[in-house]
């Protein structure tokens, strides 16, 4: 019953947040992708930097080990943006089409960090199944505004709409994964989620700064700063208020 129980909460956590995201993003926002970069920034950091690196901290990782973590992690991306860029201009030089390579680290750093999330969604049903909910509740609150970010990075990258659904839906999938794997071996899994979380905050870090970032530079008018210093102010503040509620509730 309580297998069934975190199956169930992780789809409703994972999938269902993804559904959500995907209906303001792909309706309301698919429009502005390219102006929504800067939002993403803003919410890419906001969650590597204040949610998810103190998350790791929290759990008992040494601050000075997570910083040697991230930064392997971030140079790890850096290599698998250049295979990735290599495997593009091979694939453009034989005719055909290929999408950015922040594409293939945005569904791997999304699938990681709900990989994790459904781990802990399985420790908290074993402790108690109310408490599994409300942290079910809390994790759809979490995701939607990454997810909503996630999807316009994507759209921005030259995915088509029903691709960036997929995609994100299977990223979402992997909190399904974890919590199964939480369940069959939680104090193994549960030794290695430090680690995970902080692979999953470089990766959002270097797509943020190495991939977004340098394509704000491709519009250098006044305005365009203003609206995009804007648009990262509104996605940190959104992750900002994210927290508040969380706390709050709890």
């Amino acid at each position: 019953m309580t297998l069934l129980q975190i199956i169930l909460a992780t789809l409703v956590g994972g999938v269902f947040s993804v559904l959500l995201a995907s209906l303001v993003a792909l309706t309301f926002l698919a429009r502005f992708a390219n102006r929504m970069v800067a939002f993403a920034v803003g919410v890419l950091l906001g969650f590597a930097l204040t949610d998810i690196l103190p998350e790791a901290v929290n759990l008992g990782l040494d601050i000075t080990q997570a910083g040697w973590i991230l930064i392997a992690g971030i140079m790890g991306f850096f290599l698998l943006e250049k295979l990735a860029l290599w495997r593009h201009d091979h694939a453009t030089h034989l005719g055909k089409t290929q999408h950015k390579p922040q594409v293939t680290m945005i569904v791997i750093g999304d699938g990681m960090h709900n990989f994790v999330d459904g781990v802990l969604l399985a420790a908290t049903f074993l402790t108690d199944w109310k408490l599994g909910w409300a942290a079910a509740i809390a994790i759809i609150a979490h995701e939607i505004p990454q997810e909503i970010s996630d999807f316009m990075v994507l759209l921005d990258a030259g995915v088509s709409k029903r691709k960036a659904l997929i995609l994100n839906a299977l990223s979402g999938a992997a909190m399904t994964l974890g919590g199964v794997i939480g369940w069959l071996s939680l104090s193994n899994a549960h030794a290695a989620i430090p680690y995970i979380l902080v692979l999953a905050a470089a990766s959002f870090i270097y797509i943020a700064v190495a991939d977004l970032v340098p394509e704000l530079h491709h519009h250098r008018k006044p305005r365009d700063m203003a609206l995009q210093l804007s648009l990262m102010a509104a996605g940190l503040g959104v992750v900002a208020l994210n927290k508040l509620l969380l706390n709050w509730r709890t």
